[in-house]
């Protein structure tokens, strides 16, 4: 993972695309992305006047530094094919595409994507959502080098489980953890899916803690007011910070003086601590140059 190509996605918040209200205060939310929702926040005799909006929307270019993204309505939807195709000629930093559940769907919508002359700036981000997803998270993630962000969509896994939402997740995280080993194992990009109790601060702000020690790289949100708490949980830590920079200063210390065996404030130090020490730091100089 380089500081070059490195994005911050810590905070990745869902804007109704037909509502232009929320379009517009979505430039000035501190939002690391924003997705730009075409699908359950839009009602269907709004469908097209979204479309147009969210395309508009993206290339006004008023969204700074954001990463700017738009979500499709899914296959089996009358809006899908059209919604591609307009996603495509605005050329979005990302497509999000619903209940993907097989590699085959991630090629189509690549081809889709390229027939009607998508960037190759513009990704693709494959929702897992369902059963099936998780049992073929890792065949999604290797699809397509354009596919680079797994999202979870864990109200639609929960009904399709039948599980109840509680605290801590316990019902899920056997699907979690699937996706997780998939976006590792080919290195992509994922996202915790939402917290539905806009007024649970609490209860949210301990769900993004699960997130980050389970290892996901941020969590989508549905209200403005989940953006600090998120934030602050998917930063590294000032005292984080600190310690990478320690960890690596003292081994090229040693590996400039020949020693084999490194220890910082007396832990012994492998080379496994060291690249974790320079993504913190990479994460960490992203998020300040977002904030610039």
């Amino acid at each position: 993972m380089s500081q070059v190509s490195l994005r911050p996605r810590r905070s990745v918040l869902y804007m109704p695309g037909a509502n232009d209200r929320a379009l517009e205060k979505a430039k000035t939310l501190a939002a690391d992305a924003l997705i730009l929702d075409l699908e359950d926040s839009v009602a269907p005799d709004s469908k097209v006047d979204g479309r147009d909006k969210v395309c508009a929307a993206v290339a006004s270019g008023e969204y700074g530094k954001r990463e700017l993204t738009i979500r499709v309505n899914g296959f089996d939807t009358e809006w899908h094919d059209d919604d591609l195709r307009a996603a495509a000629q605005a050329g979005p930093d990302a497509v999000v595409v619903p209940k993907v559940n097989s590699a085959t769907e991630v090629h189509a919508i690549e081809s889709a994507l390229e027939s009607a002359g998508a960037p190759d700036h513009t990704a693709i981000w494959a929702m897992v959502e369902t059963p099936v997803a998780m049992l073929h998270a890792e065949e999604i993630a290797r699809a397509s080098d354009r596919l680079t962000v797994l999202v979870m969509g864990t109200n639609d896994l929960a009904k399709e489980l039948h599980a109840e939402h509680v605290p801590g997740r316990a019902p899920l995280l056997g699907g979690l953890s699937l996706a997780l080993l998939a976006a590792r194992a080919t290195g992509k990009v994922i996202l915790d899916g939402v917290y539905n109790e806009v007024k649970n601060l609490e209860g949210f702000e301990a769900e993004c803690v699960q997130g980050r020690q389970f290892g996901f790289d941020g969590k989508t949100l549905i209200h403005p007011t989940q953006l600090e708490p998120c934030n602050r949980v998917f930063a590294p830590a000032d005292a984080e910070v600190d310690s990478s920079r320690k960890i690596i200063e003292a081994f090229e210390a040693a590996r400039a003086e020949g020693r084999g065996v490194v220890t910082v404030d007396g832990k012994m130090i492998e080379n496994l601590h060291v690249d974790n020490a320079r993504r913190i730091l990479a994460v960490h100089d992203a998020i300040r140059e977002l904030a610039q």
